[in-house]
Parts: structure tokens; C-alpha cells; sequence
């Protein structure tokens, strides 16, 4: 495993749309377990294959529970991820990214979201989410749609260092 570095705006790679995945082999998941750890080391809950410059839909999403720090983060990896249900209901919150750094936002997301995609052996899987996980997931499957958090934020600022976390 390797850490990788992260792809900063205004990279190309970042405002791409990221090709399917169709191949799943032993490439992929050094891919996915290159991505686990530069995650861990950056640090932050989420990581979108183009964050690192490769434009595949592949996402990884590490997340514990938002009321009980005992209860163990679950990792999350889908692959051609797509988000087939929210919630008319939306919730406003602070999101910051690892390939934009120095910048907050307060961005509207769908409070719970249905999740699509596949497992890295190619197994169809569907997760349902709400919250910060619900949150997270979005914000992960629009950088392998080539879009942005602060494309959809209603303010942006310079953070505080523990002001938000990096997604």
C-alpha cells in the first residue's frame, strides 16, 4: 500500500467526469487500498479516485457512528458508485475537501441518500445513508462526476484549523 498524494484544484482531473470501472483485478484494489490509506494519512473520511489524479469512478468512505465515538468506523468501498435516491428533505453543513484545502463551506445535501454501485470483486451493492454518512457519500460521488463541494456552496470562508473536516 501506498500513500498517494492528493490532487489539488485547479488539476484537470478534478472537473472530469471519471470513466466506469469494468476490469476487477488485482489493479483495482492496490488502487482501492492505495486510496484507504492516503485517506487515514491525510486525514479524512472520504477519498474519490480523481483526488489522486486517476479518473475512475472509485470511491472509499470511512465514517464511525455521529453520536458514539466507542461504536468502530466502517469502511465503505464502492466502485461506479451512483446515488439513486435522496431525500426531498436537505440539510445545510460545513464540508471542506482534501483537493481544495484552506477552504470551508456550507453546502445543502439530501439528508438521506440510496447508493449504488459495486463491491471491489464486482458484486452489485446498494448502501442507504443519512446524516454525515449520507453527506459523505455525495459529496465523494460528485468528484468522480467532475463537480466540486464548493460548486455547490451557498458561502465559502477560510476555516479555523478544527473548523471542519476534510471529506
Amino acid at each position: 500500500m501506498t500513500i498517494r498524494k492528493i490532487t489539488t484544484f485547479p488539476a484537470d482531473v478534478l472537473r472530469t467526469k471519471a470513466k466506469e470501472v469494468k476490469v476487477f483485478d488485482d489493479k483495482l484494489q492496490q488502487l482501492i487500498d492505495d486510496m484507504v490509506v492516503t485517506m487515514r494519512d491525510a486525514p479524512g473520511v472520504g477519498l474519490a479516485a480523481p483526488q489522486i489524479g486517476i479518473a475512475k469512478k472509485v470511491i472509499v468512505v470511512e465514517f464511525g457512528h455521529e453520536s458514539d465515538e466507542n461504536i468502530p468506523k466502517q469502511l465503505y468501498v464502492v466502485v461506479n458508485p451512483e446515488i439513486v435516491h435522496k431525500s426531498e428533505k436537505t440539510v445545510a453543513g460545513v464540508e471542506g475537501c482534501l483537493s481544495v484545502p484552506g477552504i470551508a463551506g456550507e453546502v445543502n445535501r439530501a439528508g438521506v441518500i440510496t447508493i449504488r454501485g459495486q463491491d471491489p470483486k464486482g458484486q452489485k451493492i446498494k448502501i442507504r445513508a443519512q446524516g454525515w454518512l449520507a453527506r459523505i457519500f455525495q459529496h465523494e460521488t460528485d468528484h468522480v462526476n467532475g463537480i466540486l463541494y464548493t460548486d455547490r456552496a451557498d458561502t465559502l470562508w477560510q476555516p479555523d484549523a478544527e473548523e471542519t473536516d476534510s471529506i
